[in-house]
């Protein structure tokens, strides 16, 4: 059986994959959000959510988050836009706990989170732009799930790539997700062999200055 896009991304990182998508001049590396606590990388495929503030007296008919939860499992990771209120969280505890249960990589929020114990506790890991101990309840109601969202400046739709860690958060357009990944790897063994060359003595100098005679050489 083909090992899956997701697979692969998962072995690579996020400066490879914001590398590739130079190459190909094209945009995906978001500013901001940052590991909540200490992370591993995840990867996946997107399954999105959108949030928005809620008008005075007005409550979600489900609690946000868990319809995206029941859809999801392995291979995907949870992006949500929530930027219209971020005193408030977007994200939380039992959420956590319910997607580690289901399988699924990680959430990133375009907002803010809470509960960033208990998520450490349960292993999920949790990308966000900040952390607030402020409930949702009352101030911010789920918009919509599995439409097309906007995280940073970008445009991100249920299918498309993403991958996270400690540099950063960078999504791929589904449609070219296959030439982004395999322009990753190929990068990814370059620079493996540098590092080998650089652990058997050779000059650092030597050895980036003919990586860098080498990009100079491909084509743009």
């Amino acid at each position: 059986m083909a090992e899956t896009l997701a697979a692969r991304l998962a072995r690579l990182d996020t400066c490879g994959i914001s590398d590739a998508l130079d190459r190909l001049g094209l945009d995906g590396a978001v500013h901001g959000i940052r590991p909540m606590w200490s992370c591993p990388r995840i990867a996946g495929q997107v399954i999105t959510l959108r949030l928005r503030r809620a008008e005075p007296g007005e409550h979600s008919p489900r609690h946000l988050g868990t319809a995206a939860i029941d859809a999801g499992g392995p291979g995907q990771v949870i992006v949500i836009e929530h930027r219209d209120r971020e005193d408030a969280a977007g994200w939380g505890g039992i959420l956590s706990l319910a997607a580690r249960v289901k399988g699924i990589e990680g959430v990133i929020v375009d907002g803010s989170c809470r509960d960033v114990d208990d998520s450490r506790d349960v292993g999920f890991p949790v990308f966000a732009r900040a952390a607030t101990p402020l409930t949702a309840r009352g101030r911010v109601v789920e918009d919509s799930m599995g439409e097309p969202i906007r995280v940073a400046d970008l445009v991100v739709s249920p299918g498309d790539y993403v991958i996270a860690d400690w540099s950063g958060v960078v999504f791929i357009g589904a449609a070219r997700a296959e030439e982004v990944i395999a322009i990753a790897e190929t990068l990814a063994a370059r620079e493996a062999a540098m590092a080998e060359a650089v652990r058997s003595g050779r000059s650092v100098v030597e050895v980036m200055g003919a990586s860098y005679e080498s990009m100079l050489e491909q084509p743009a």
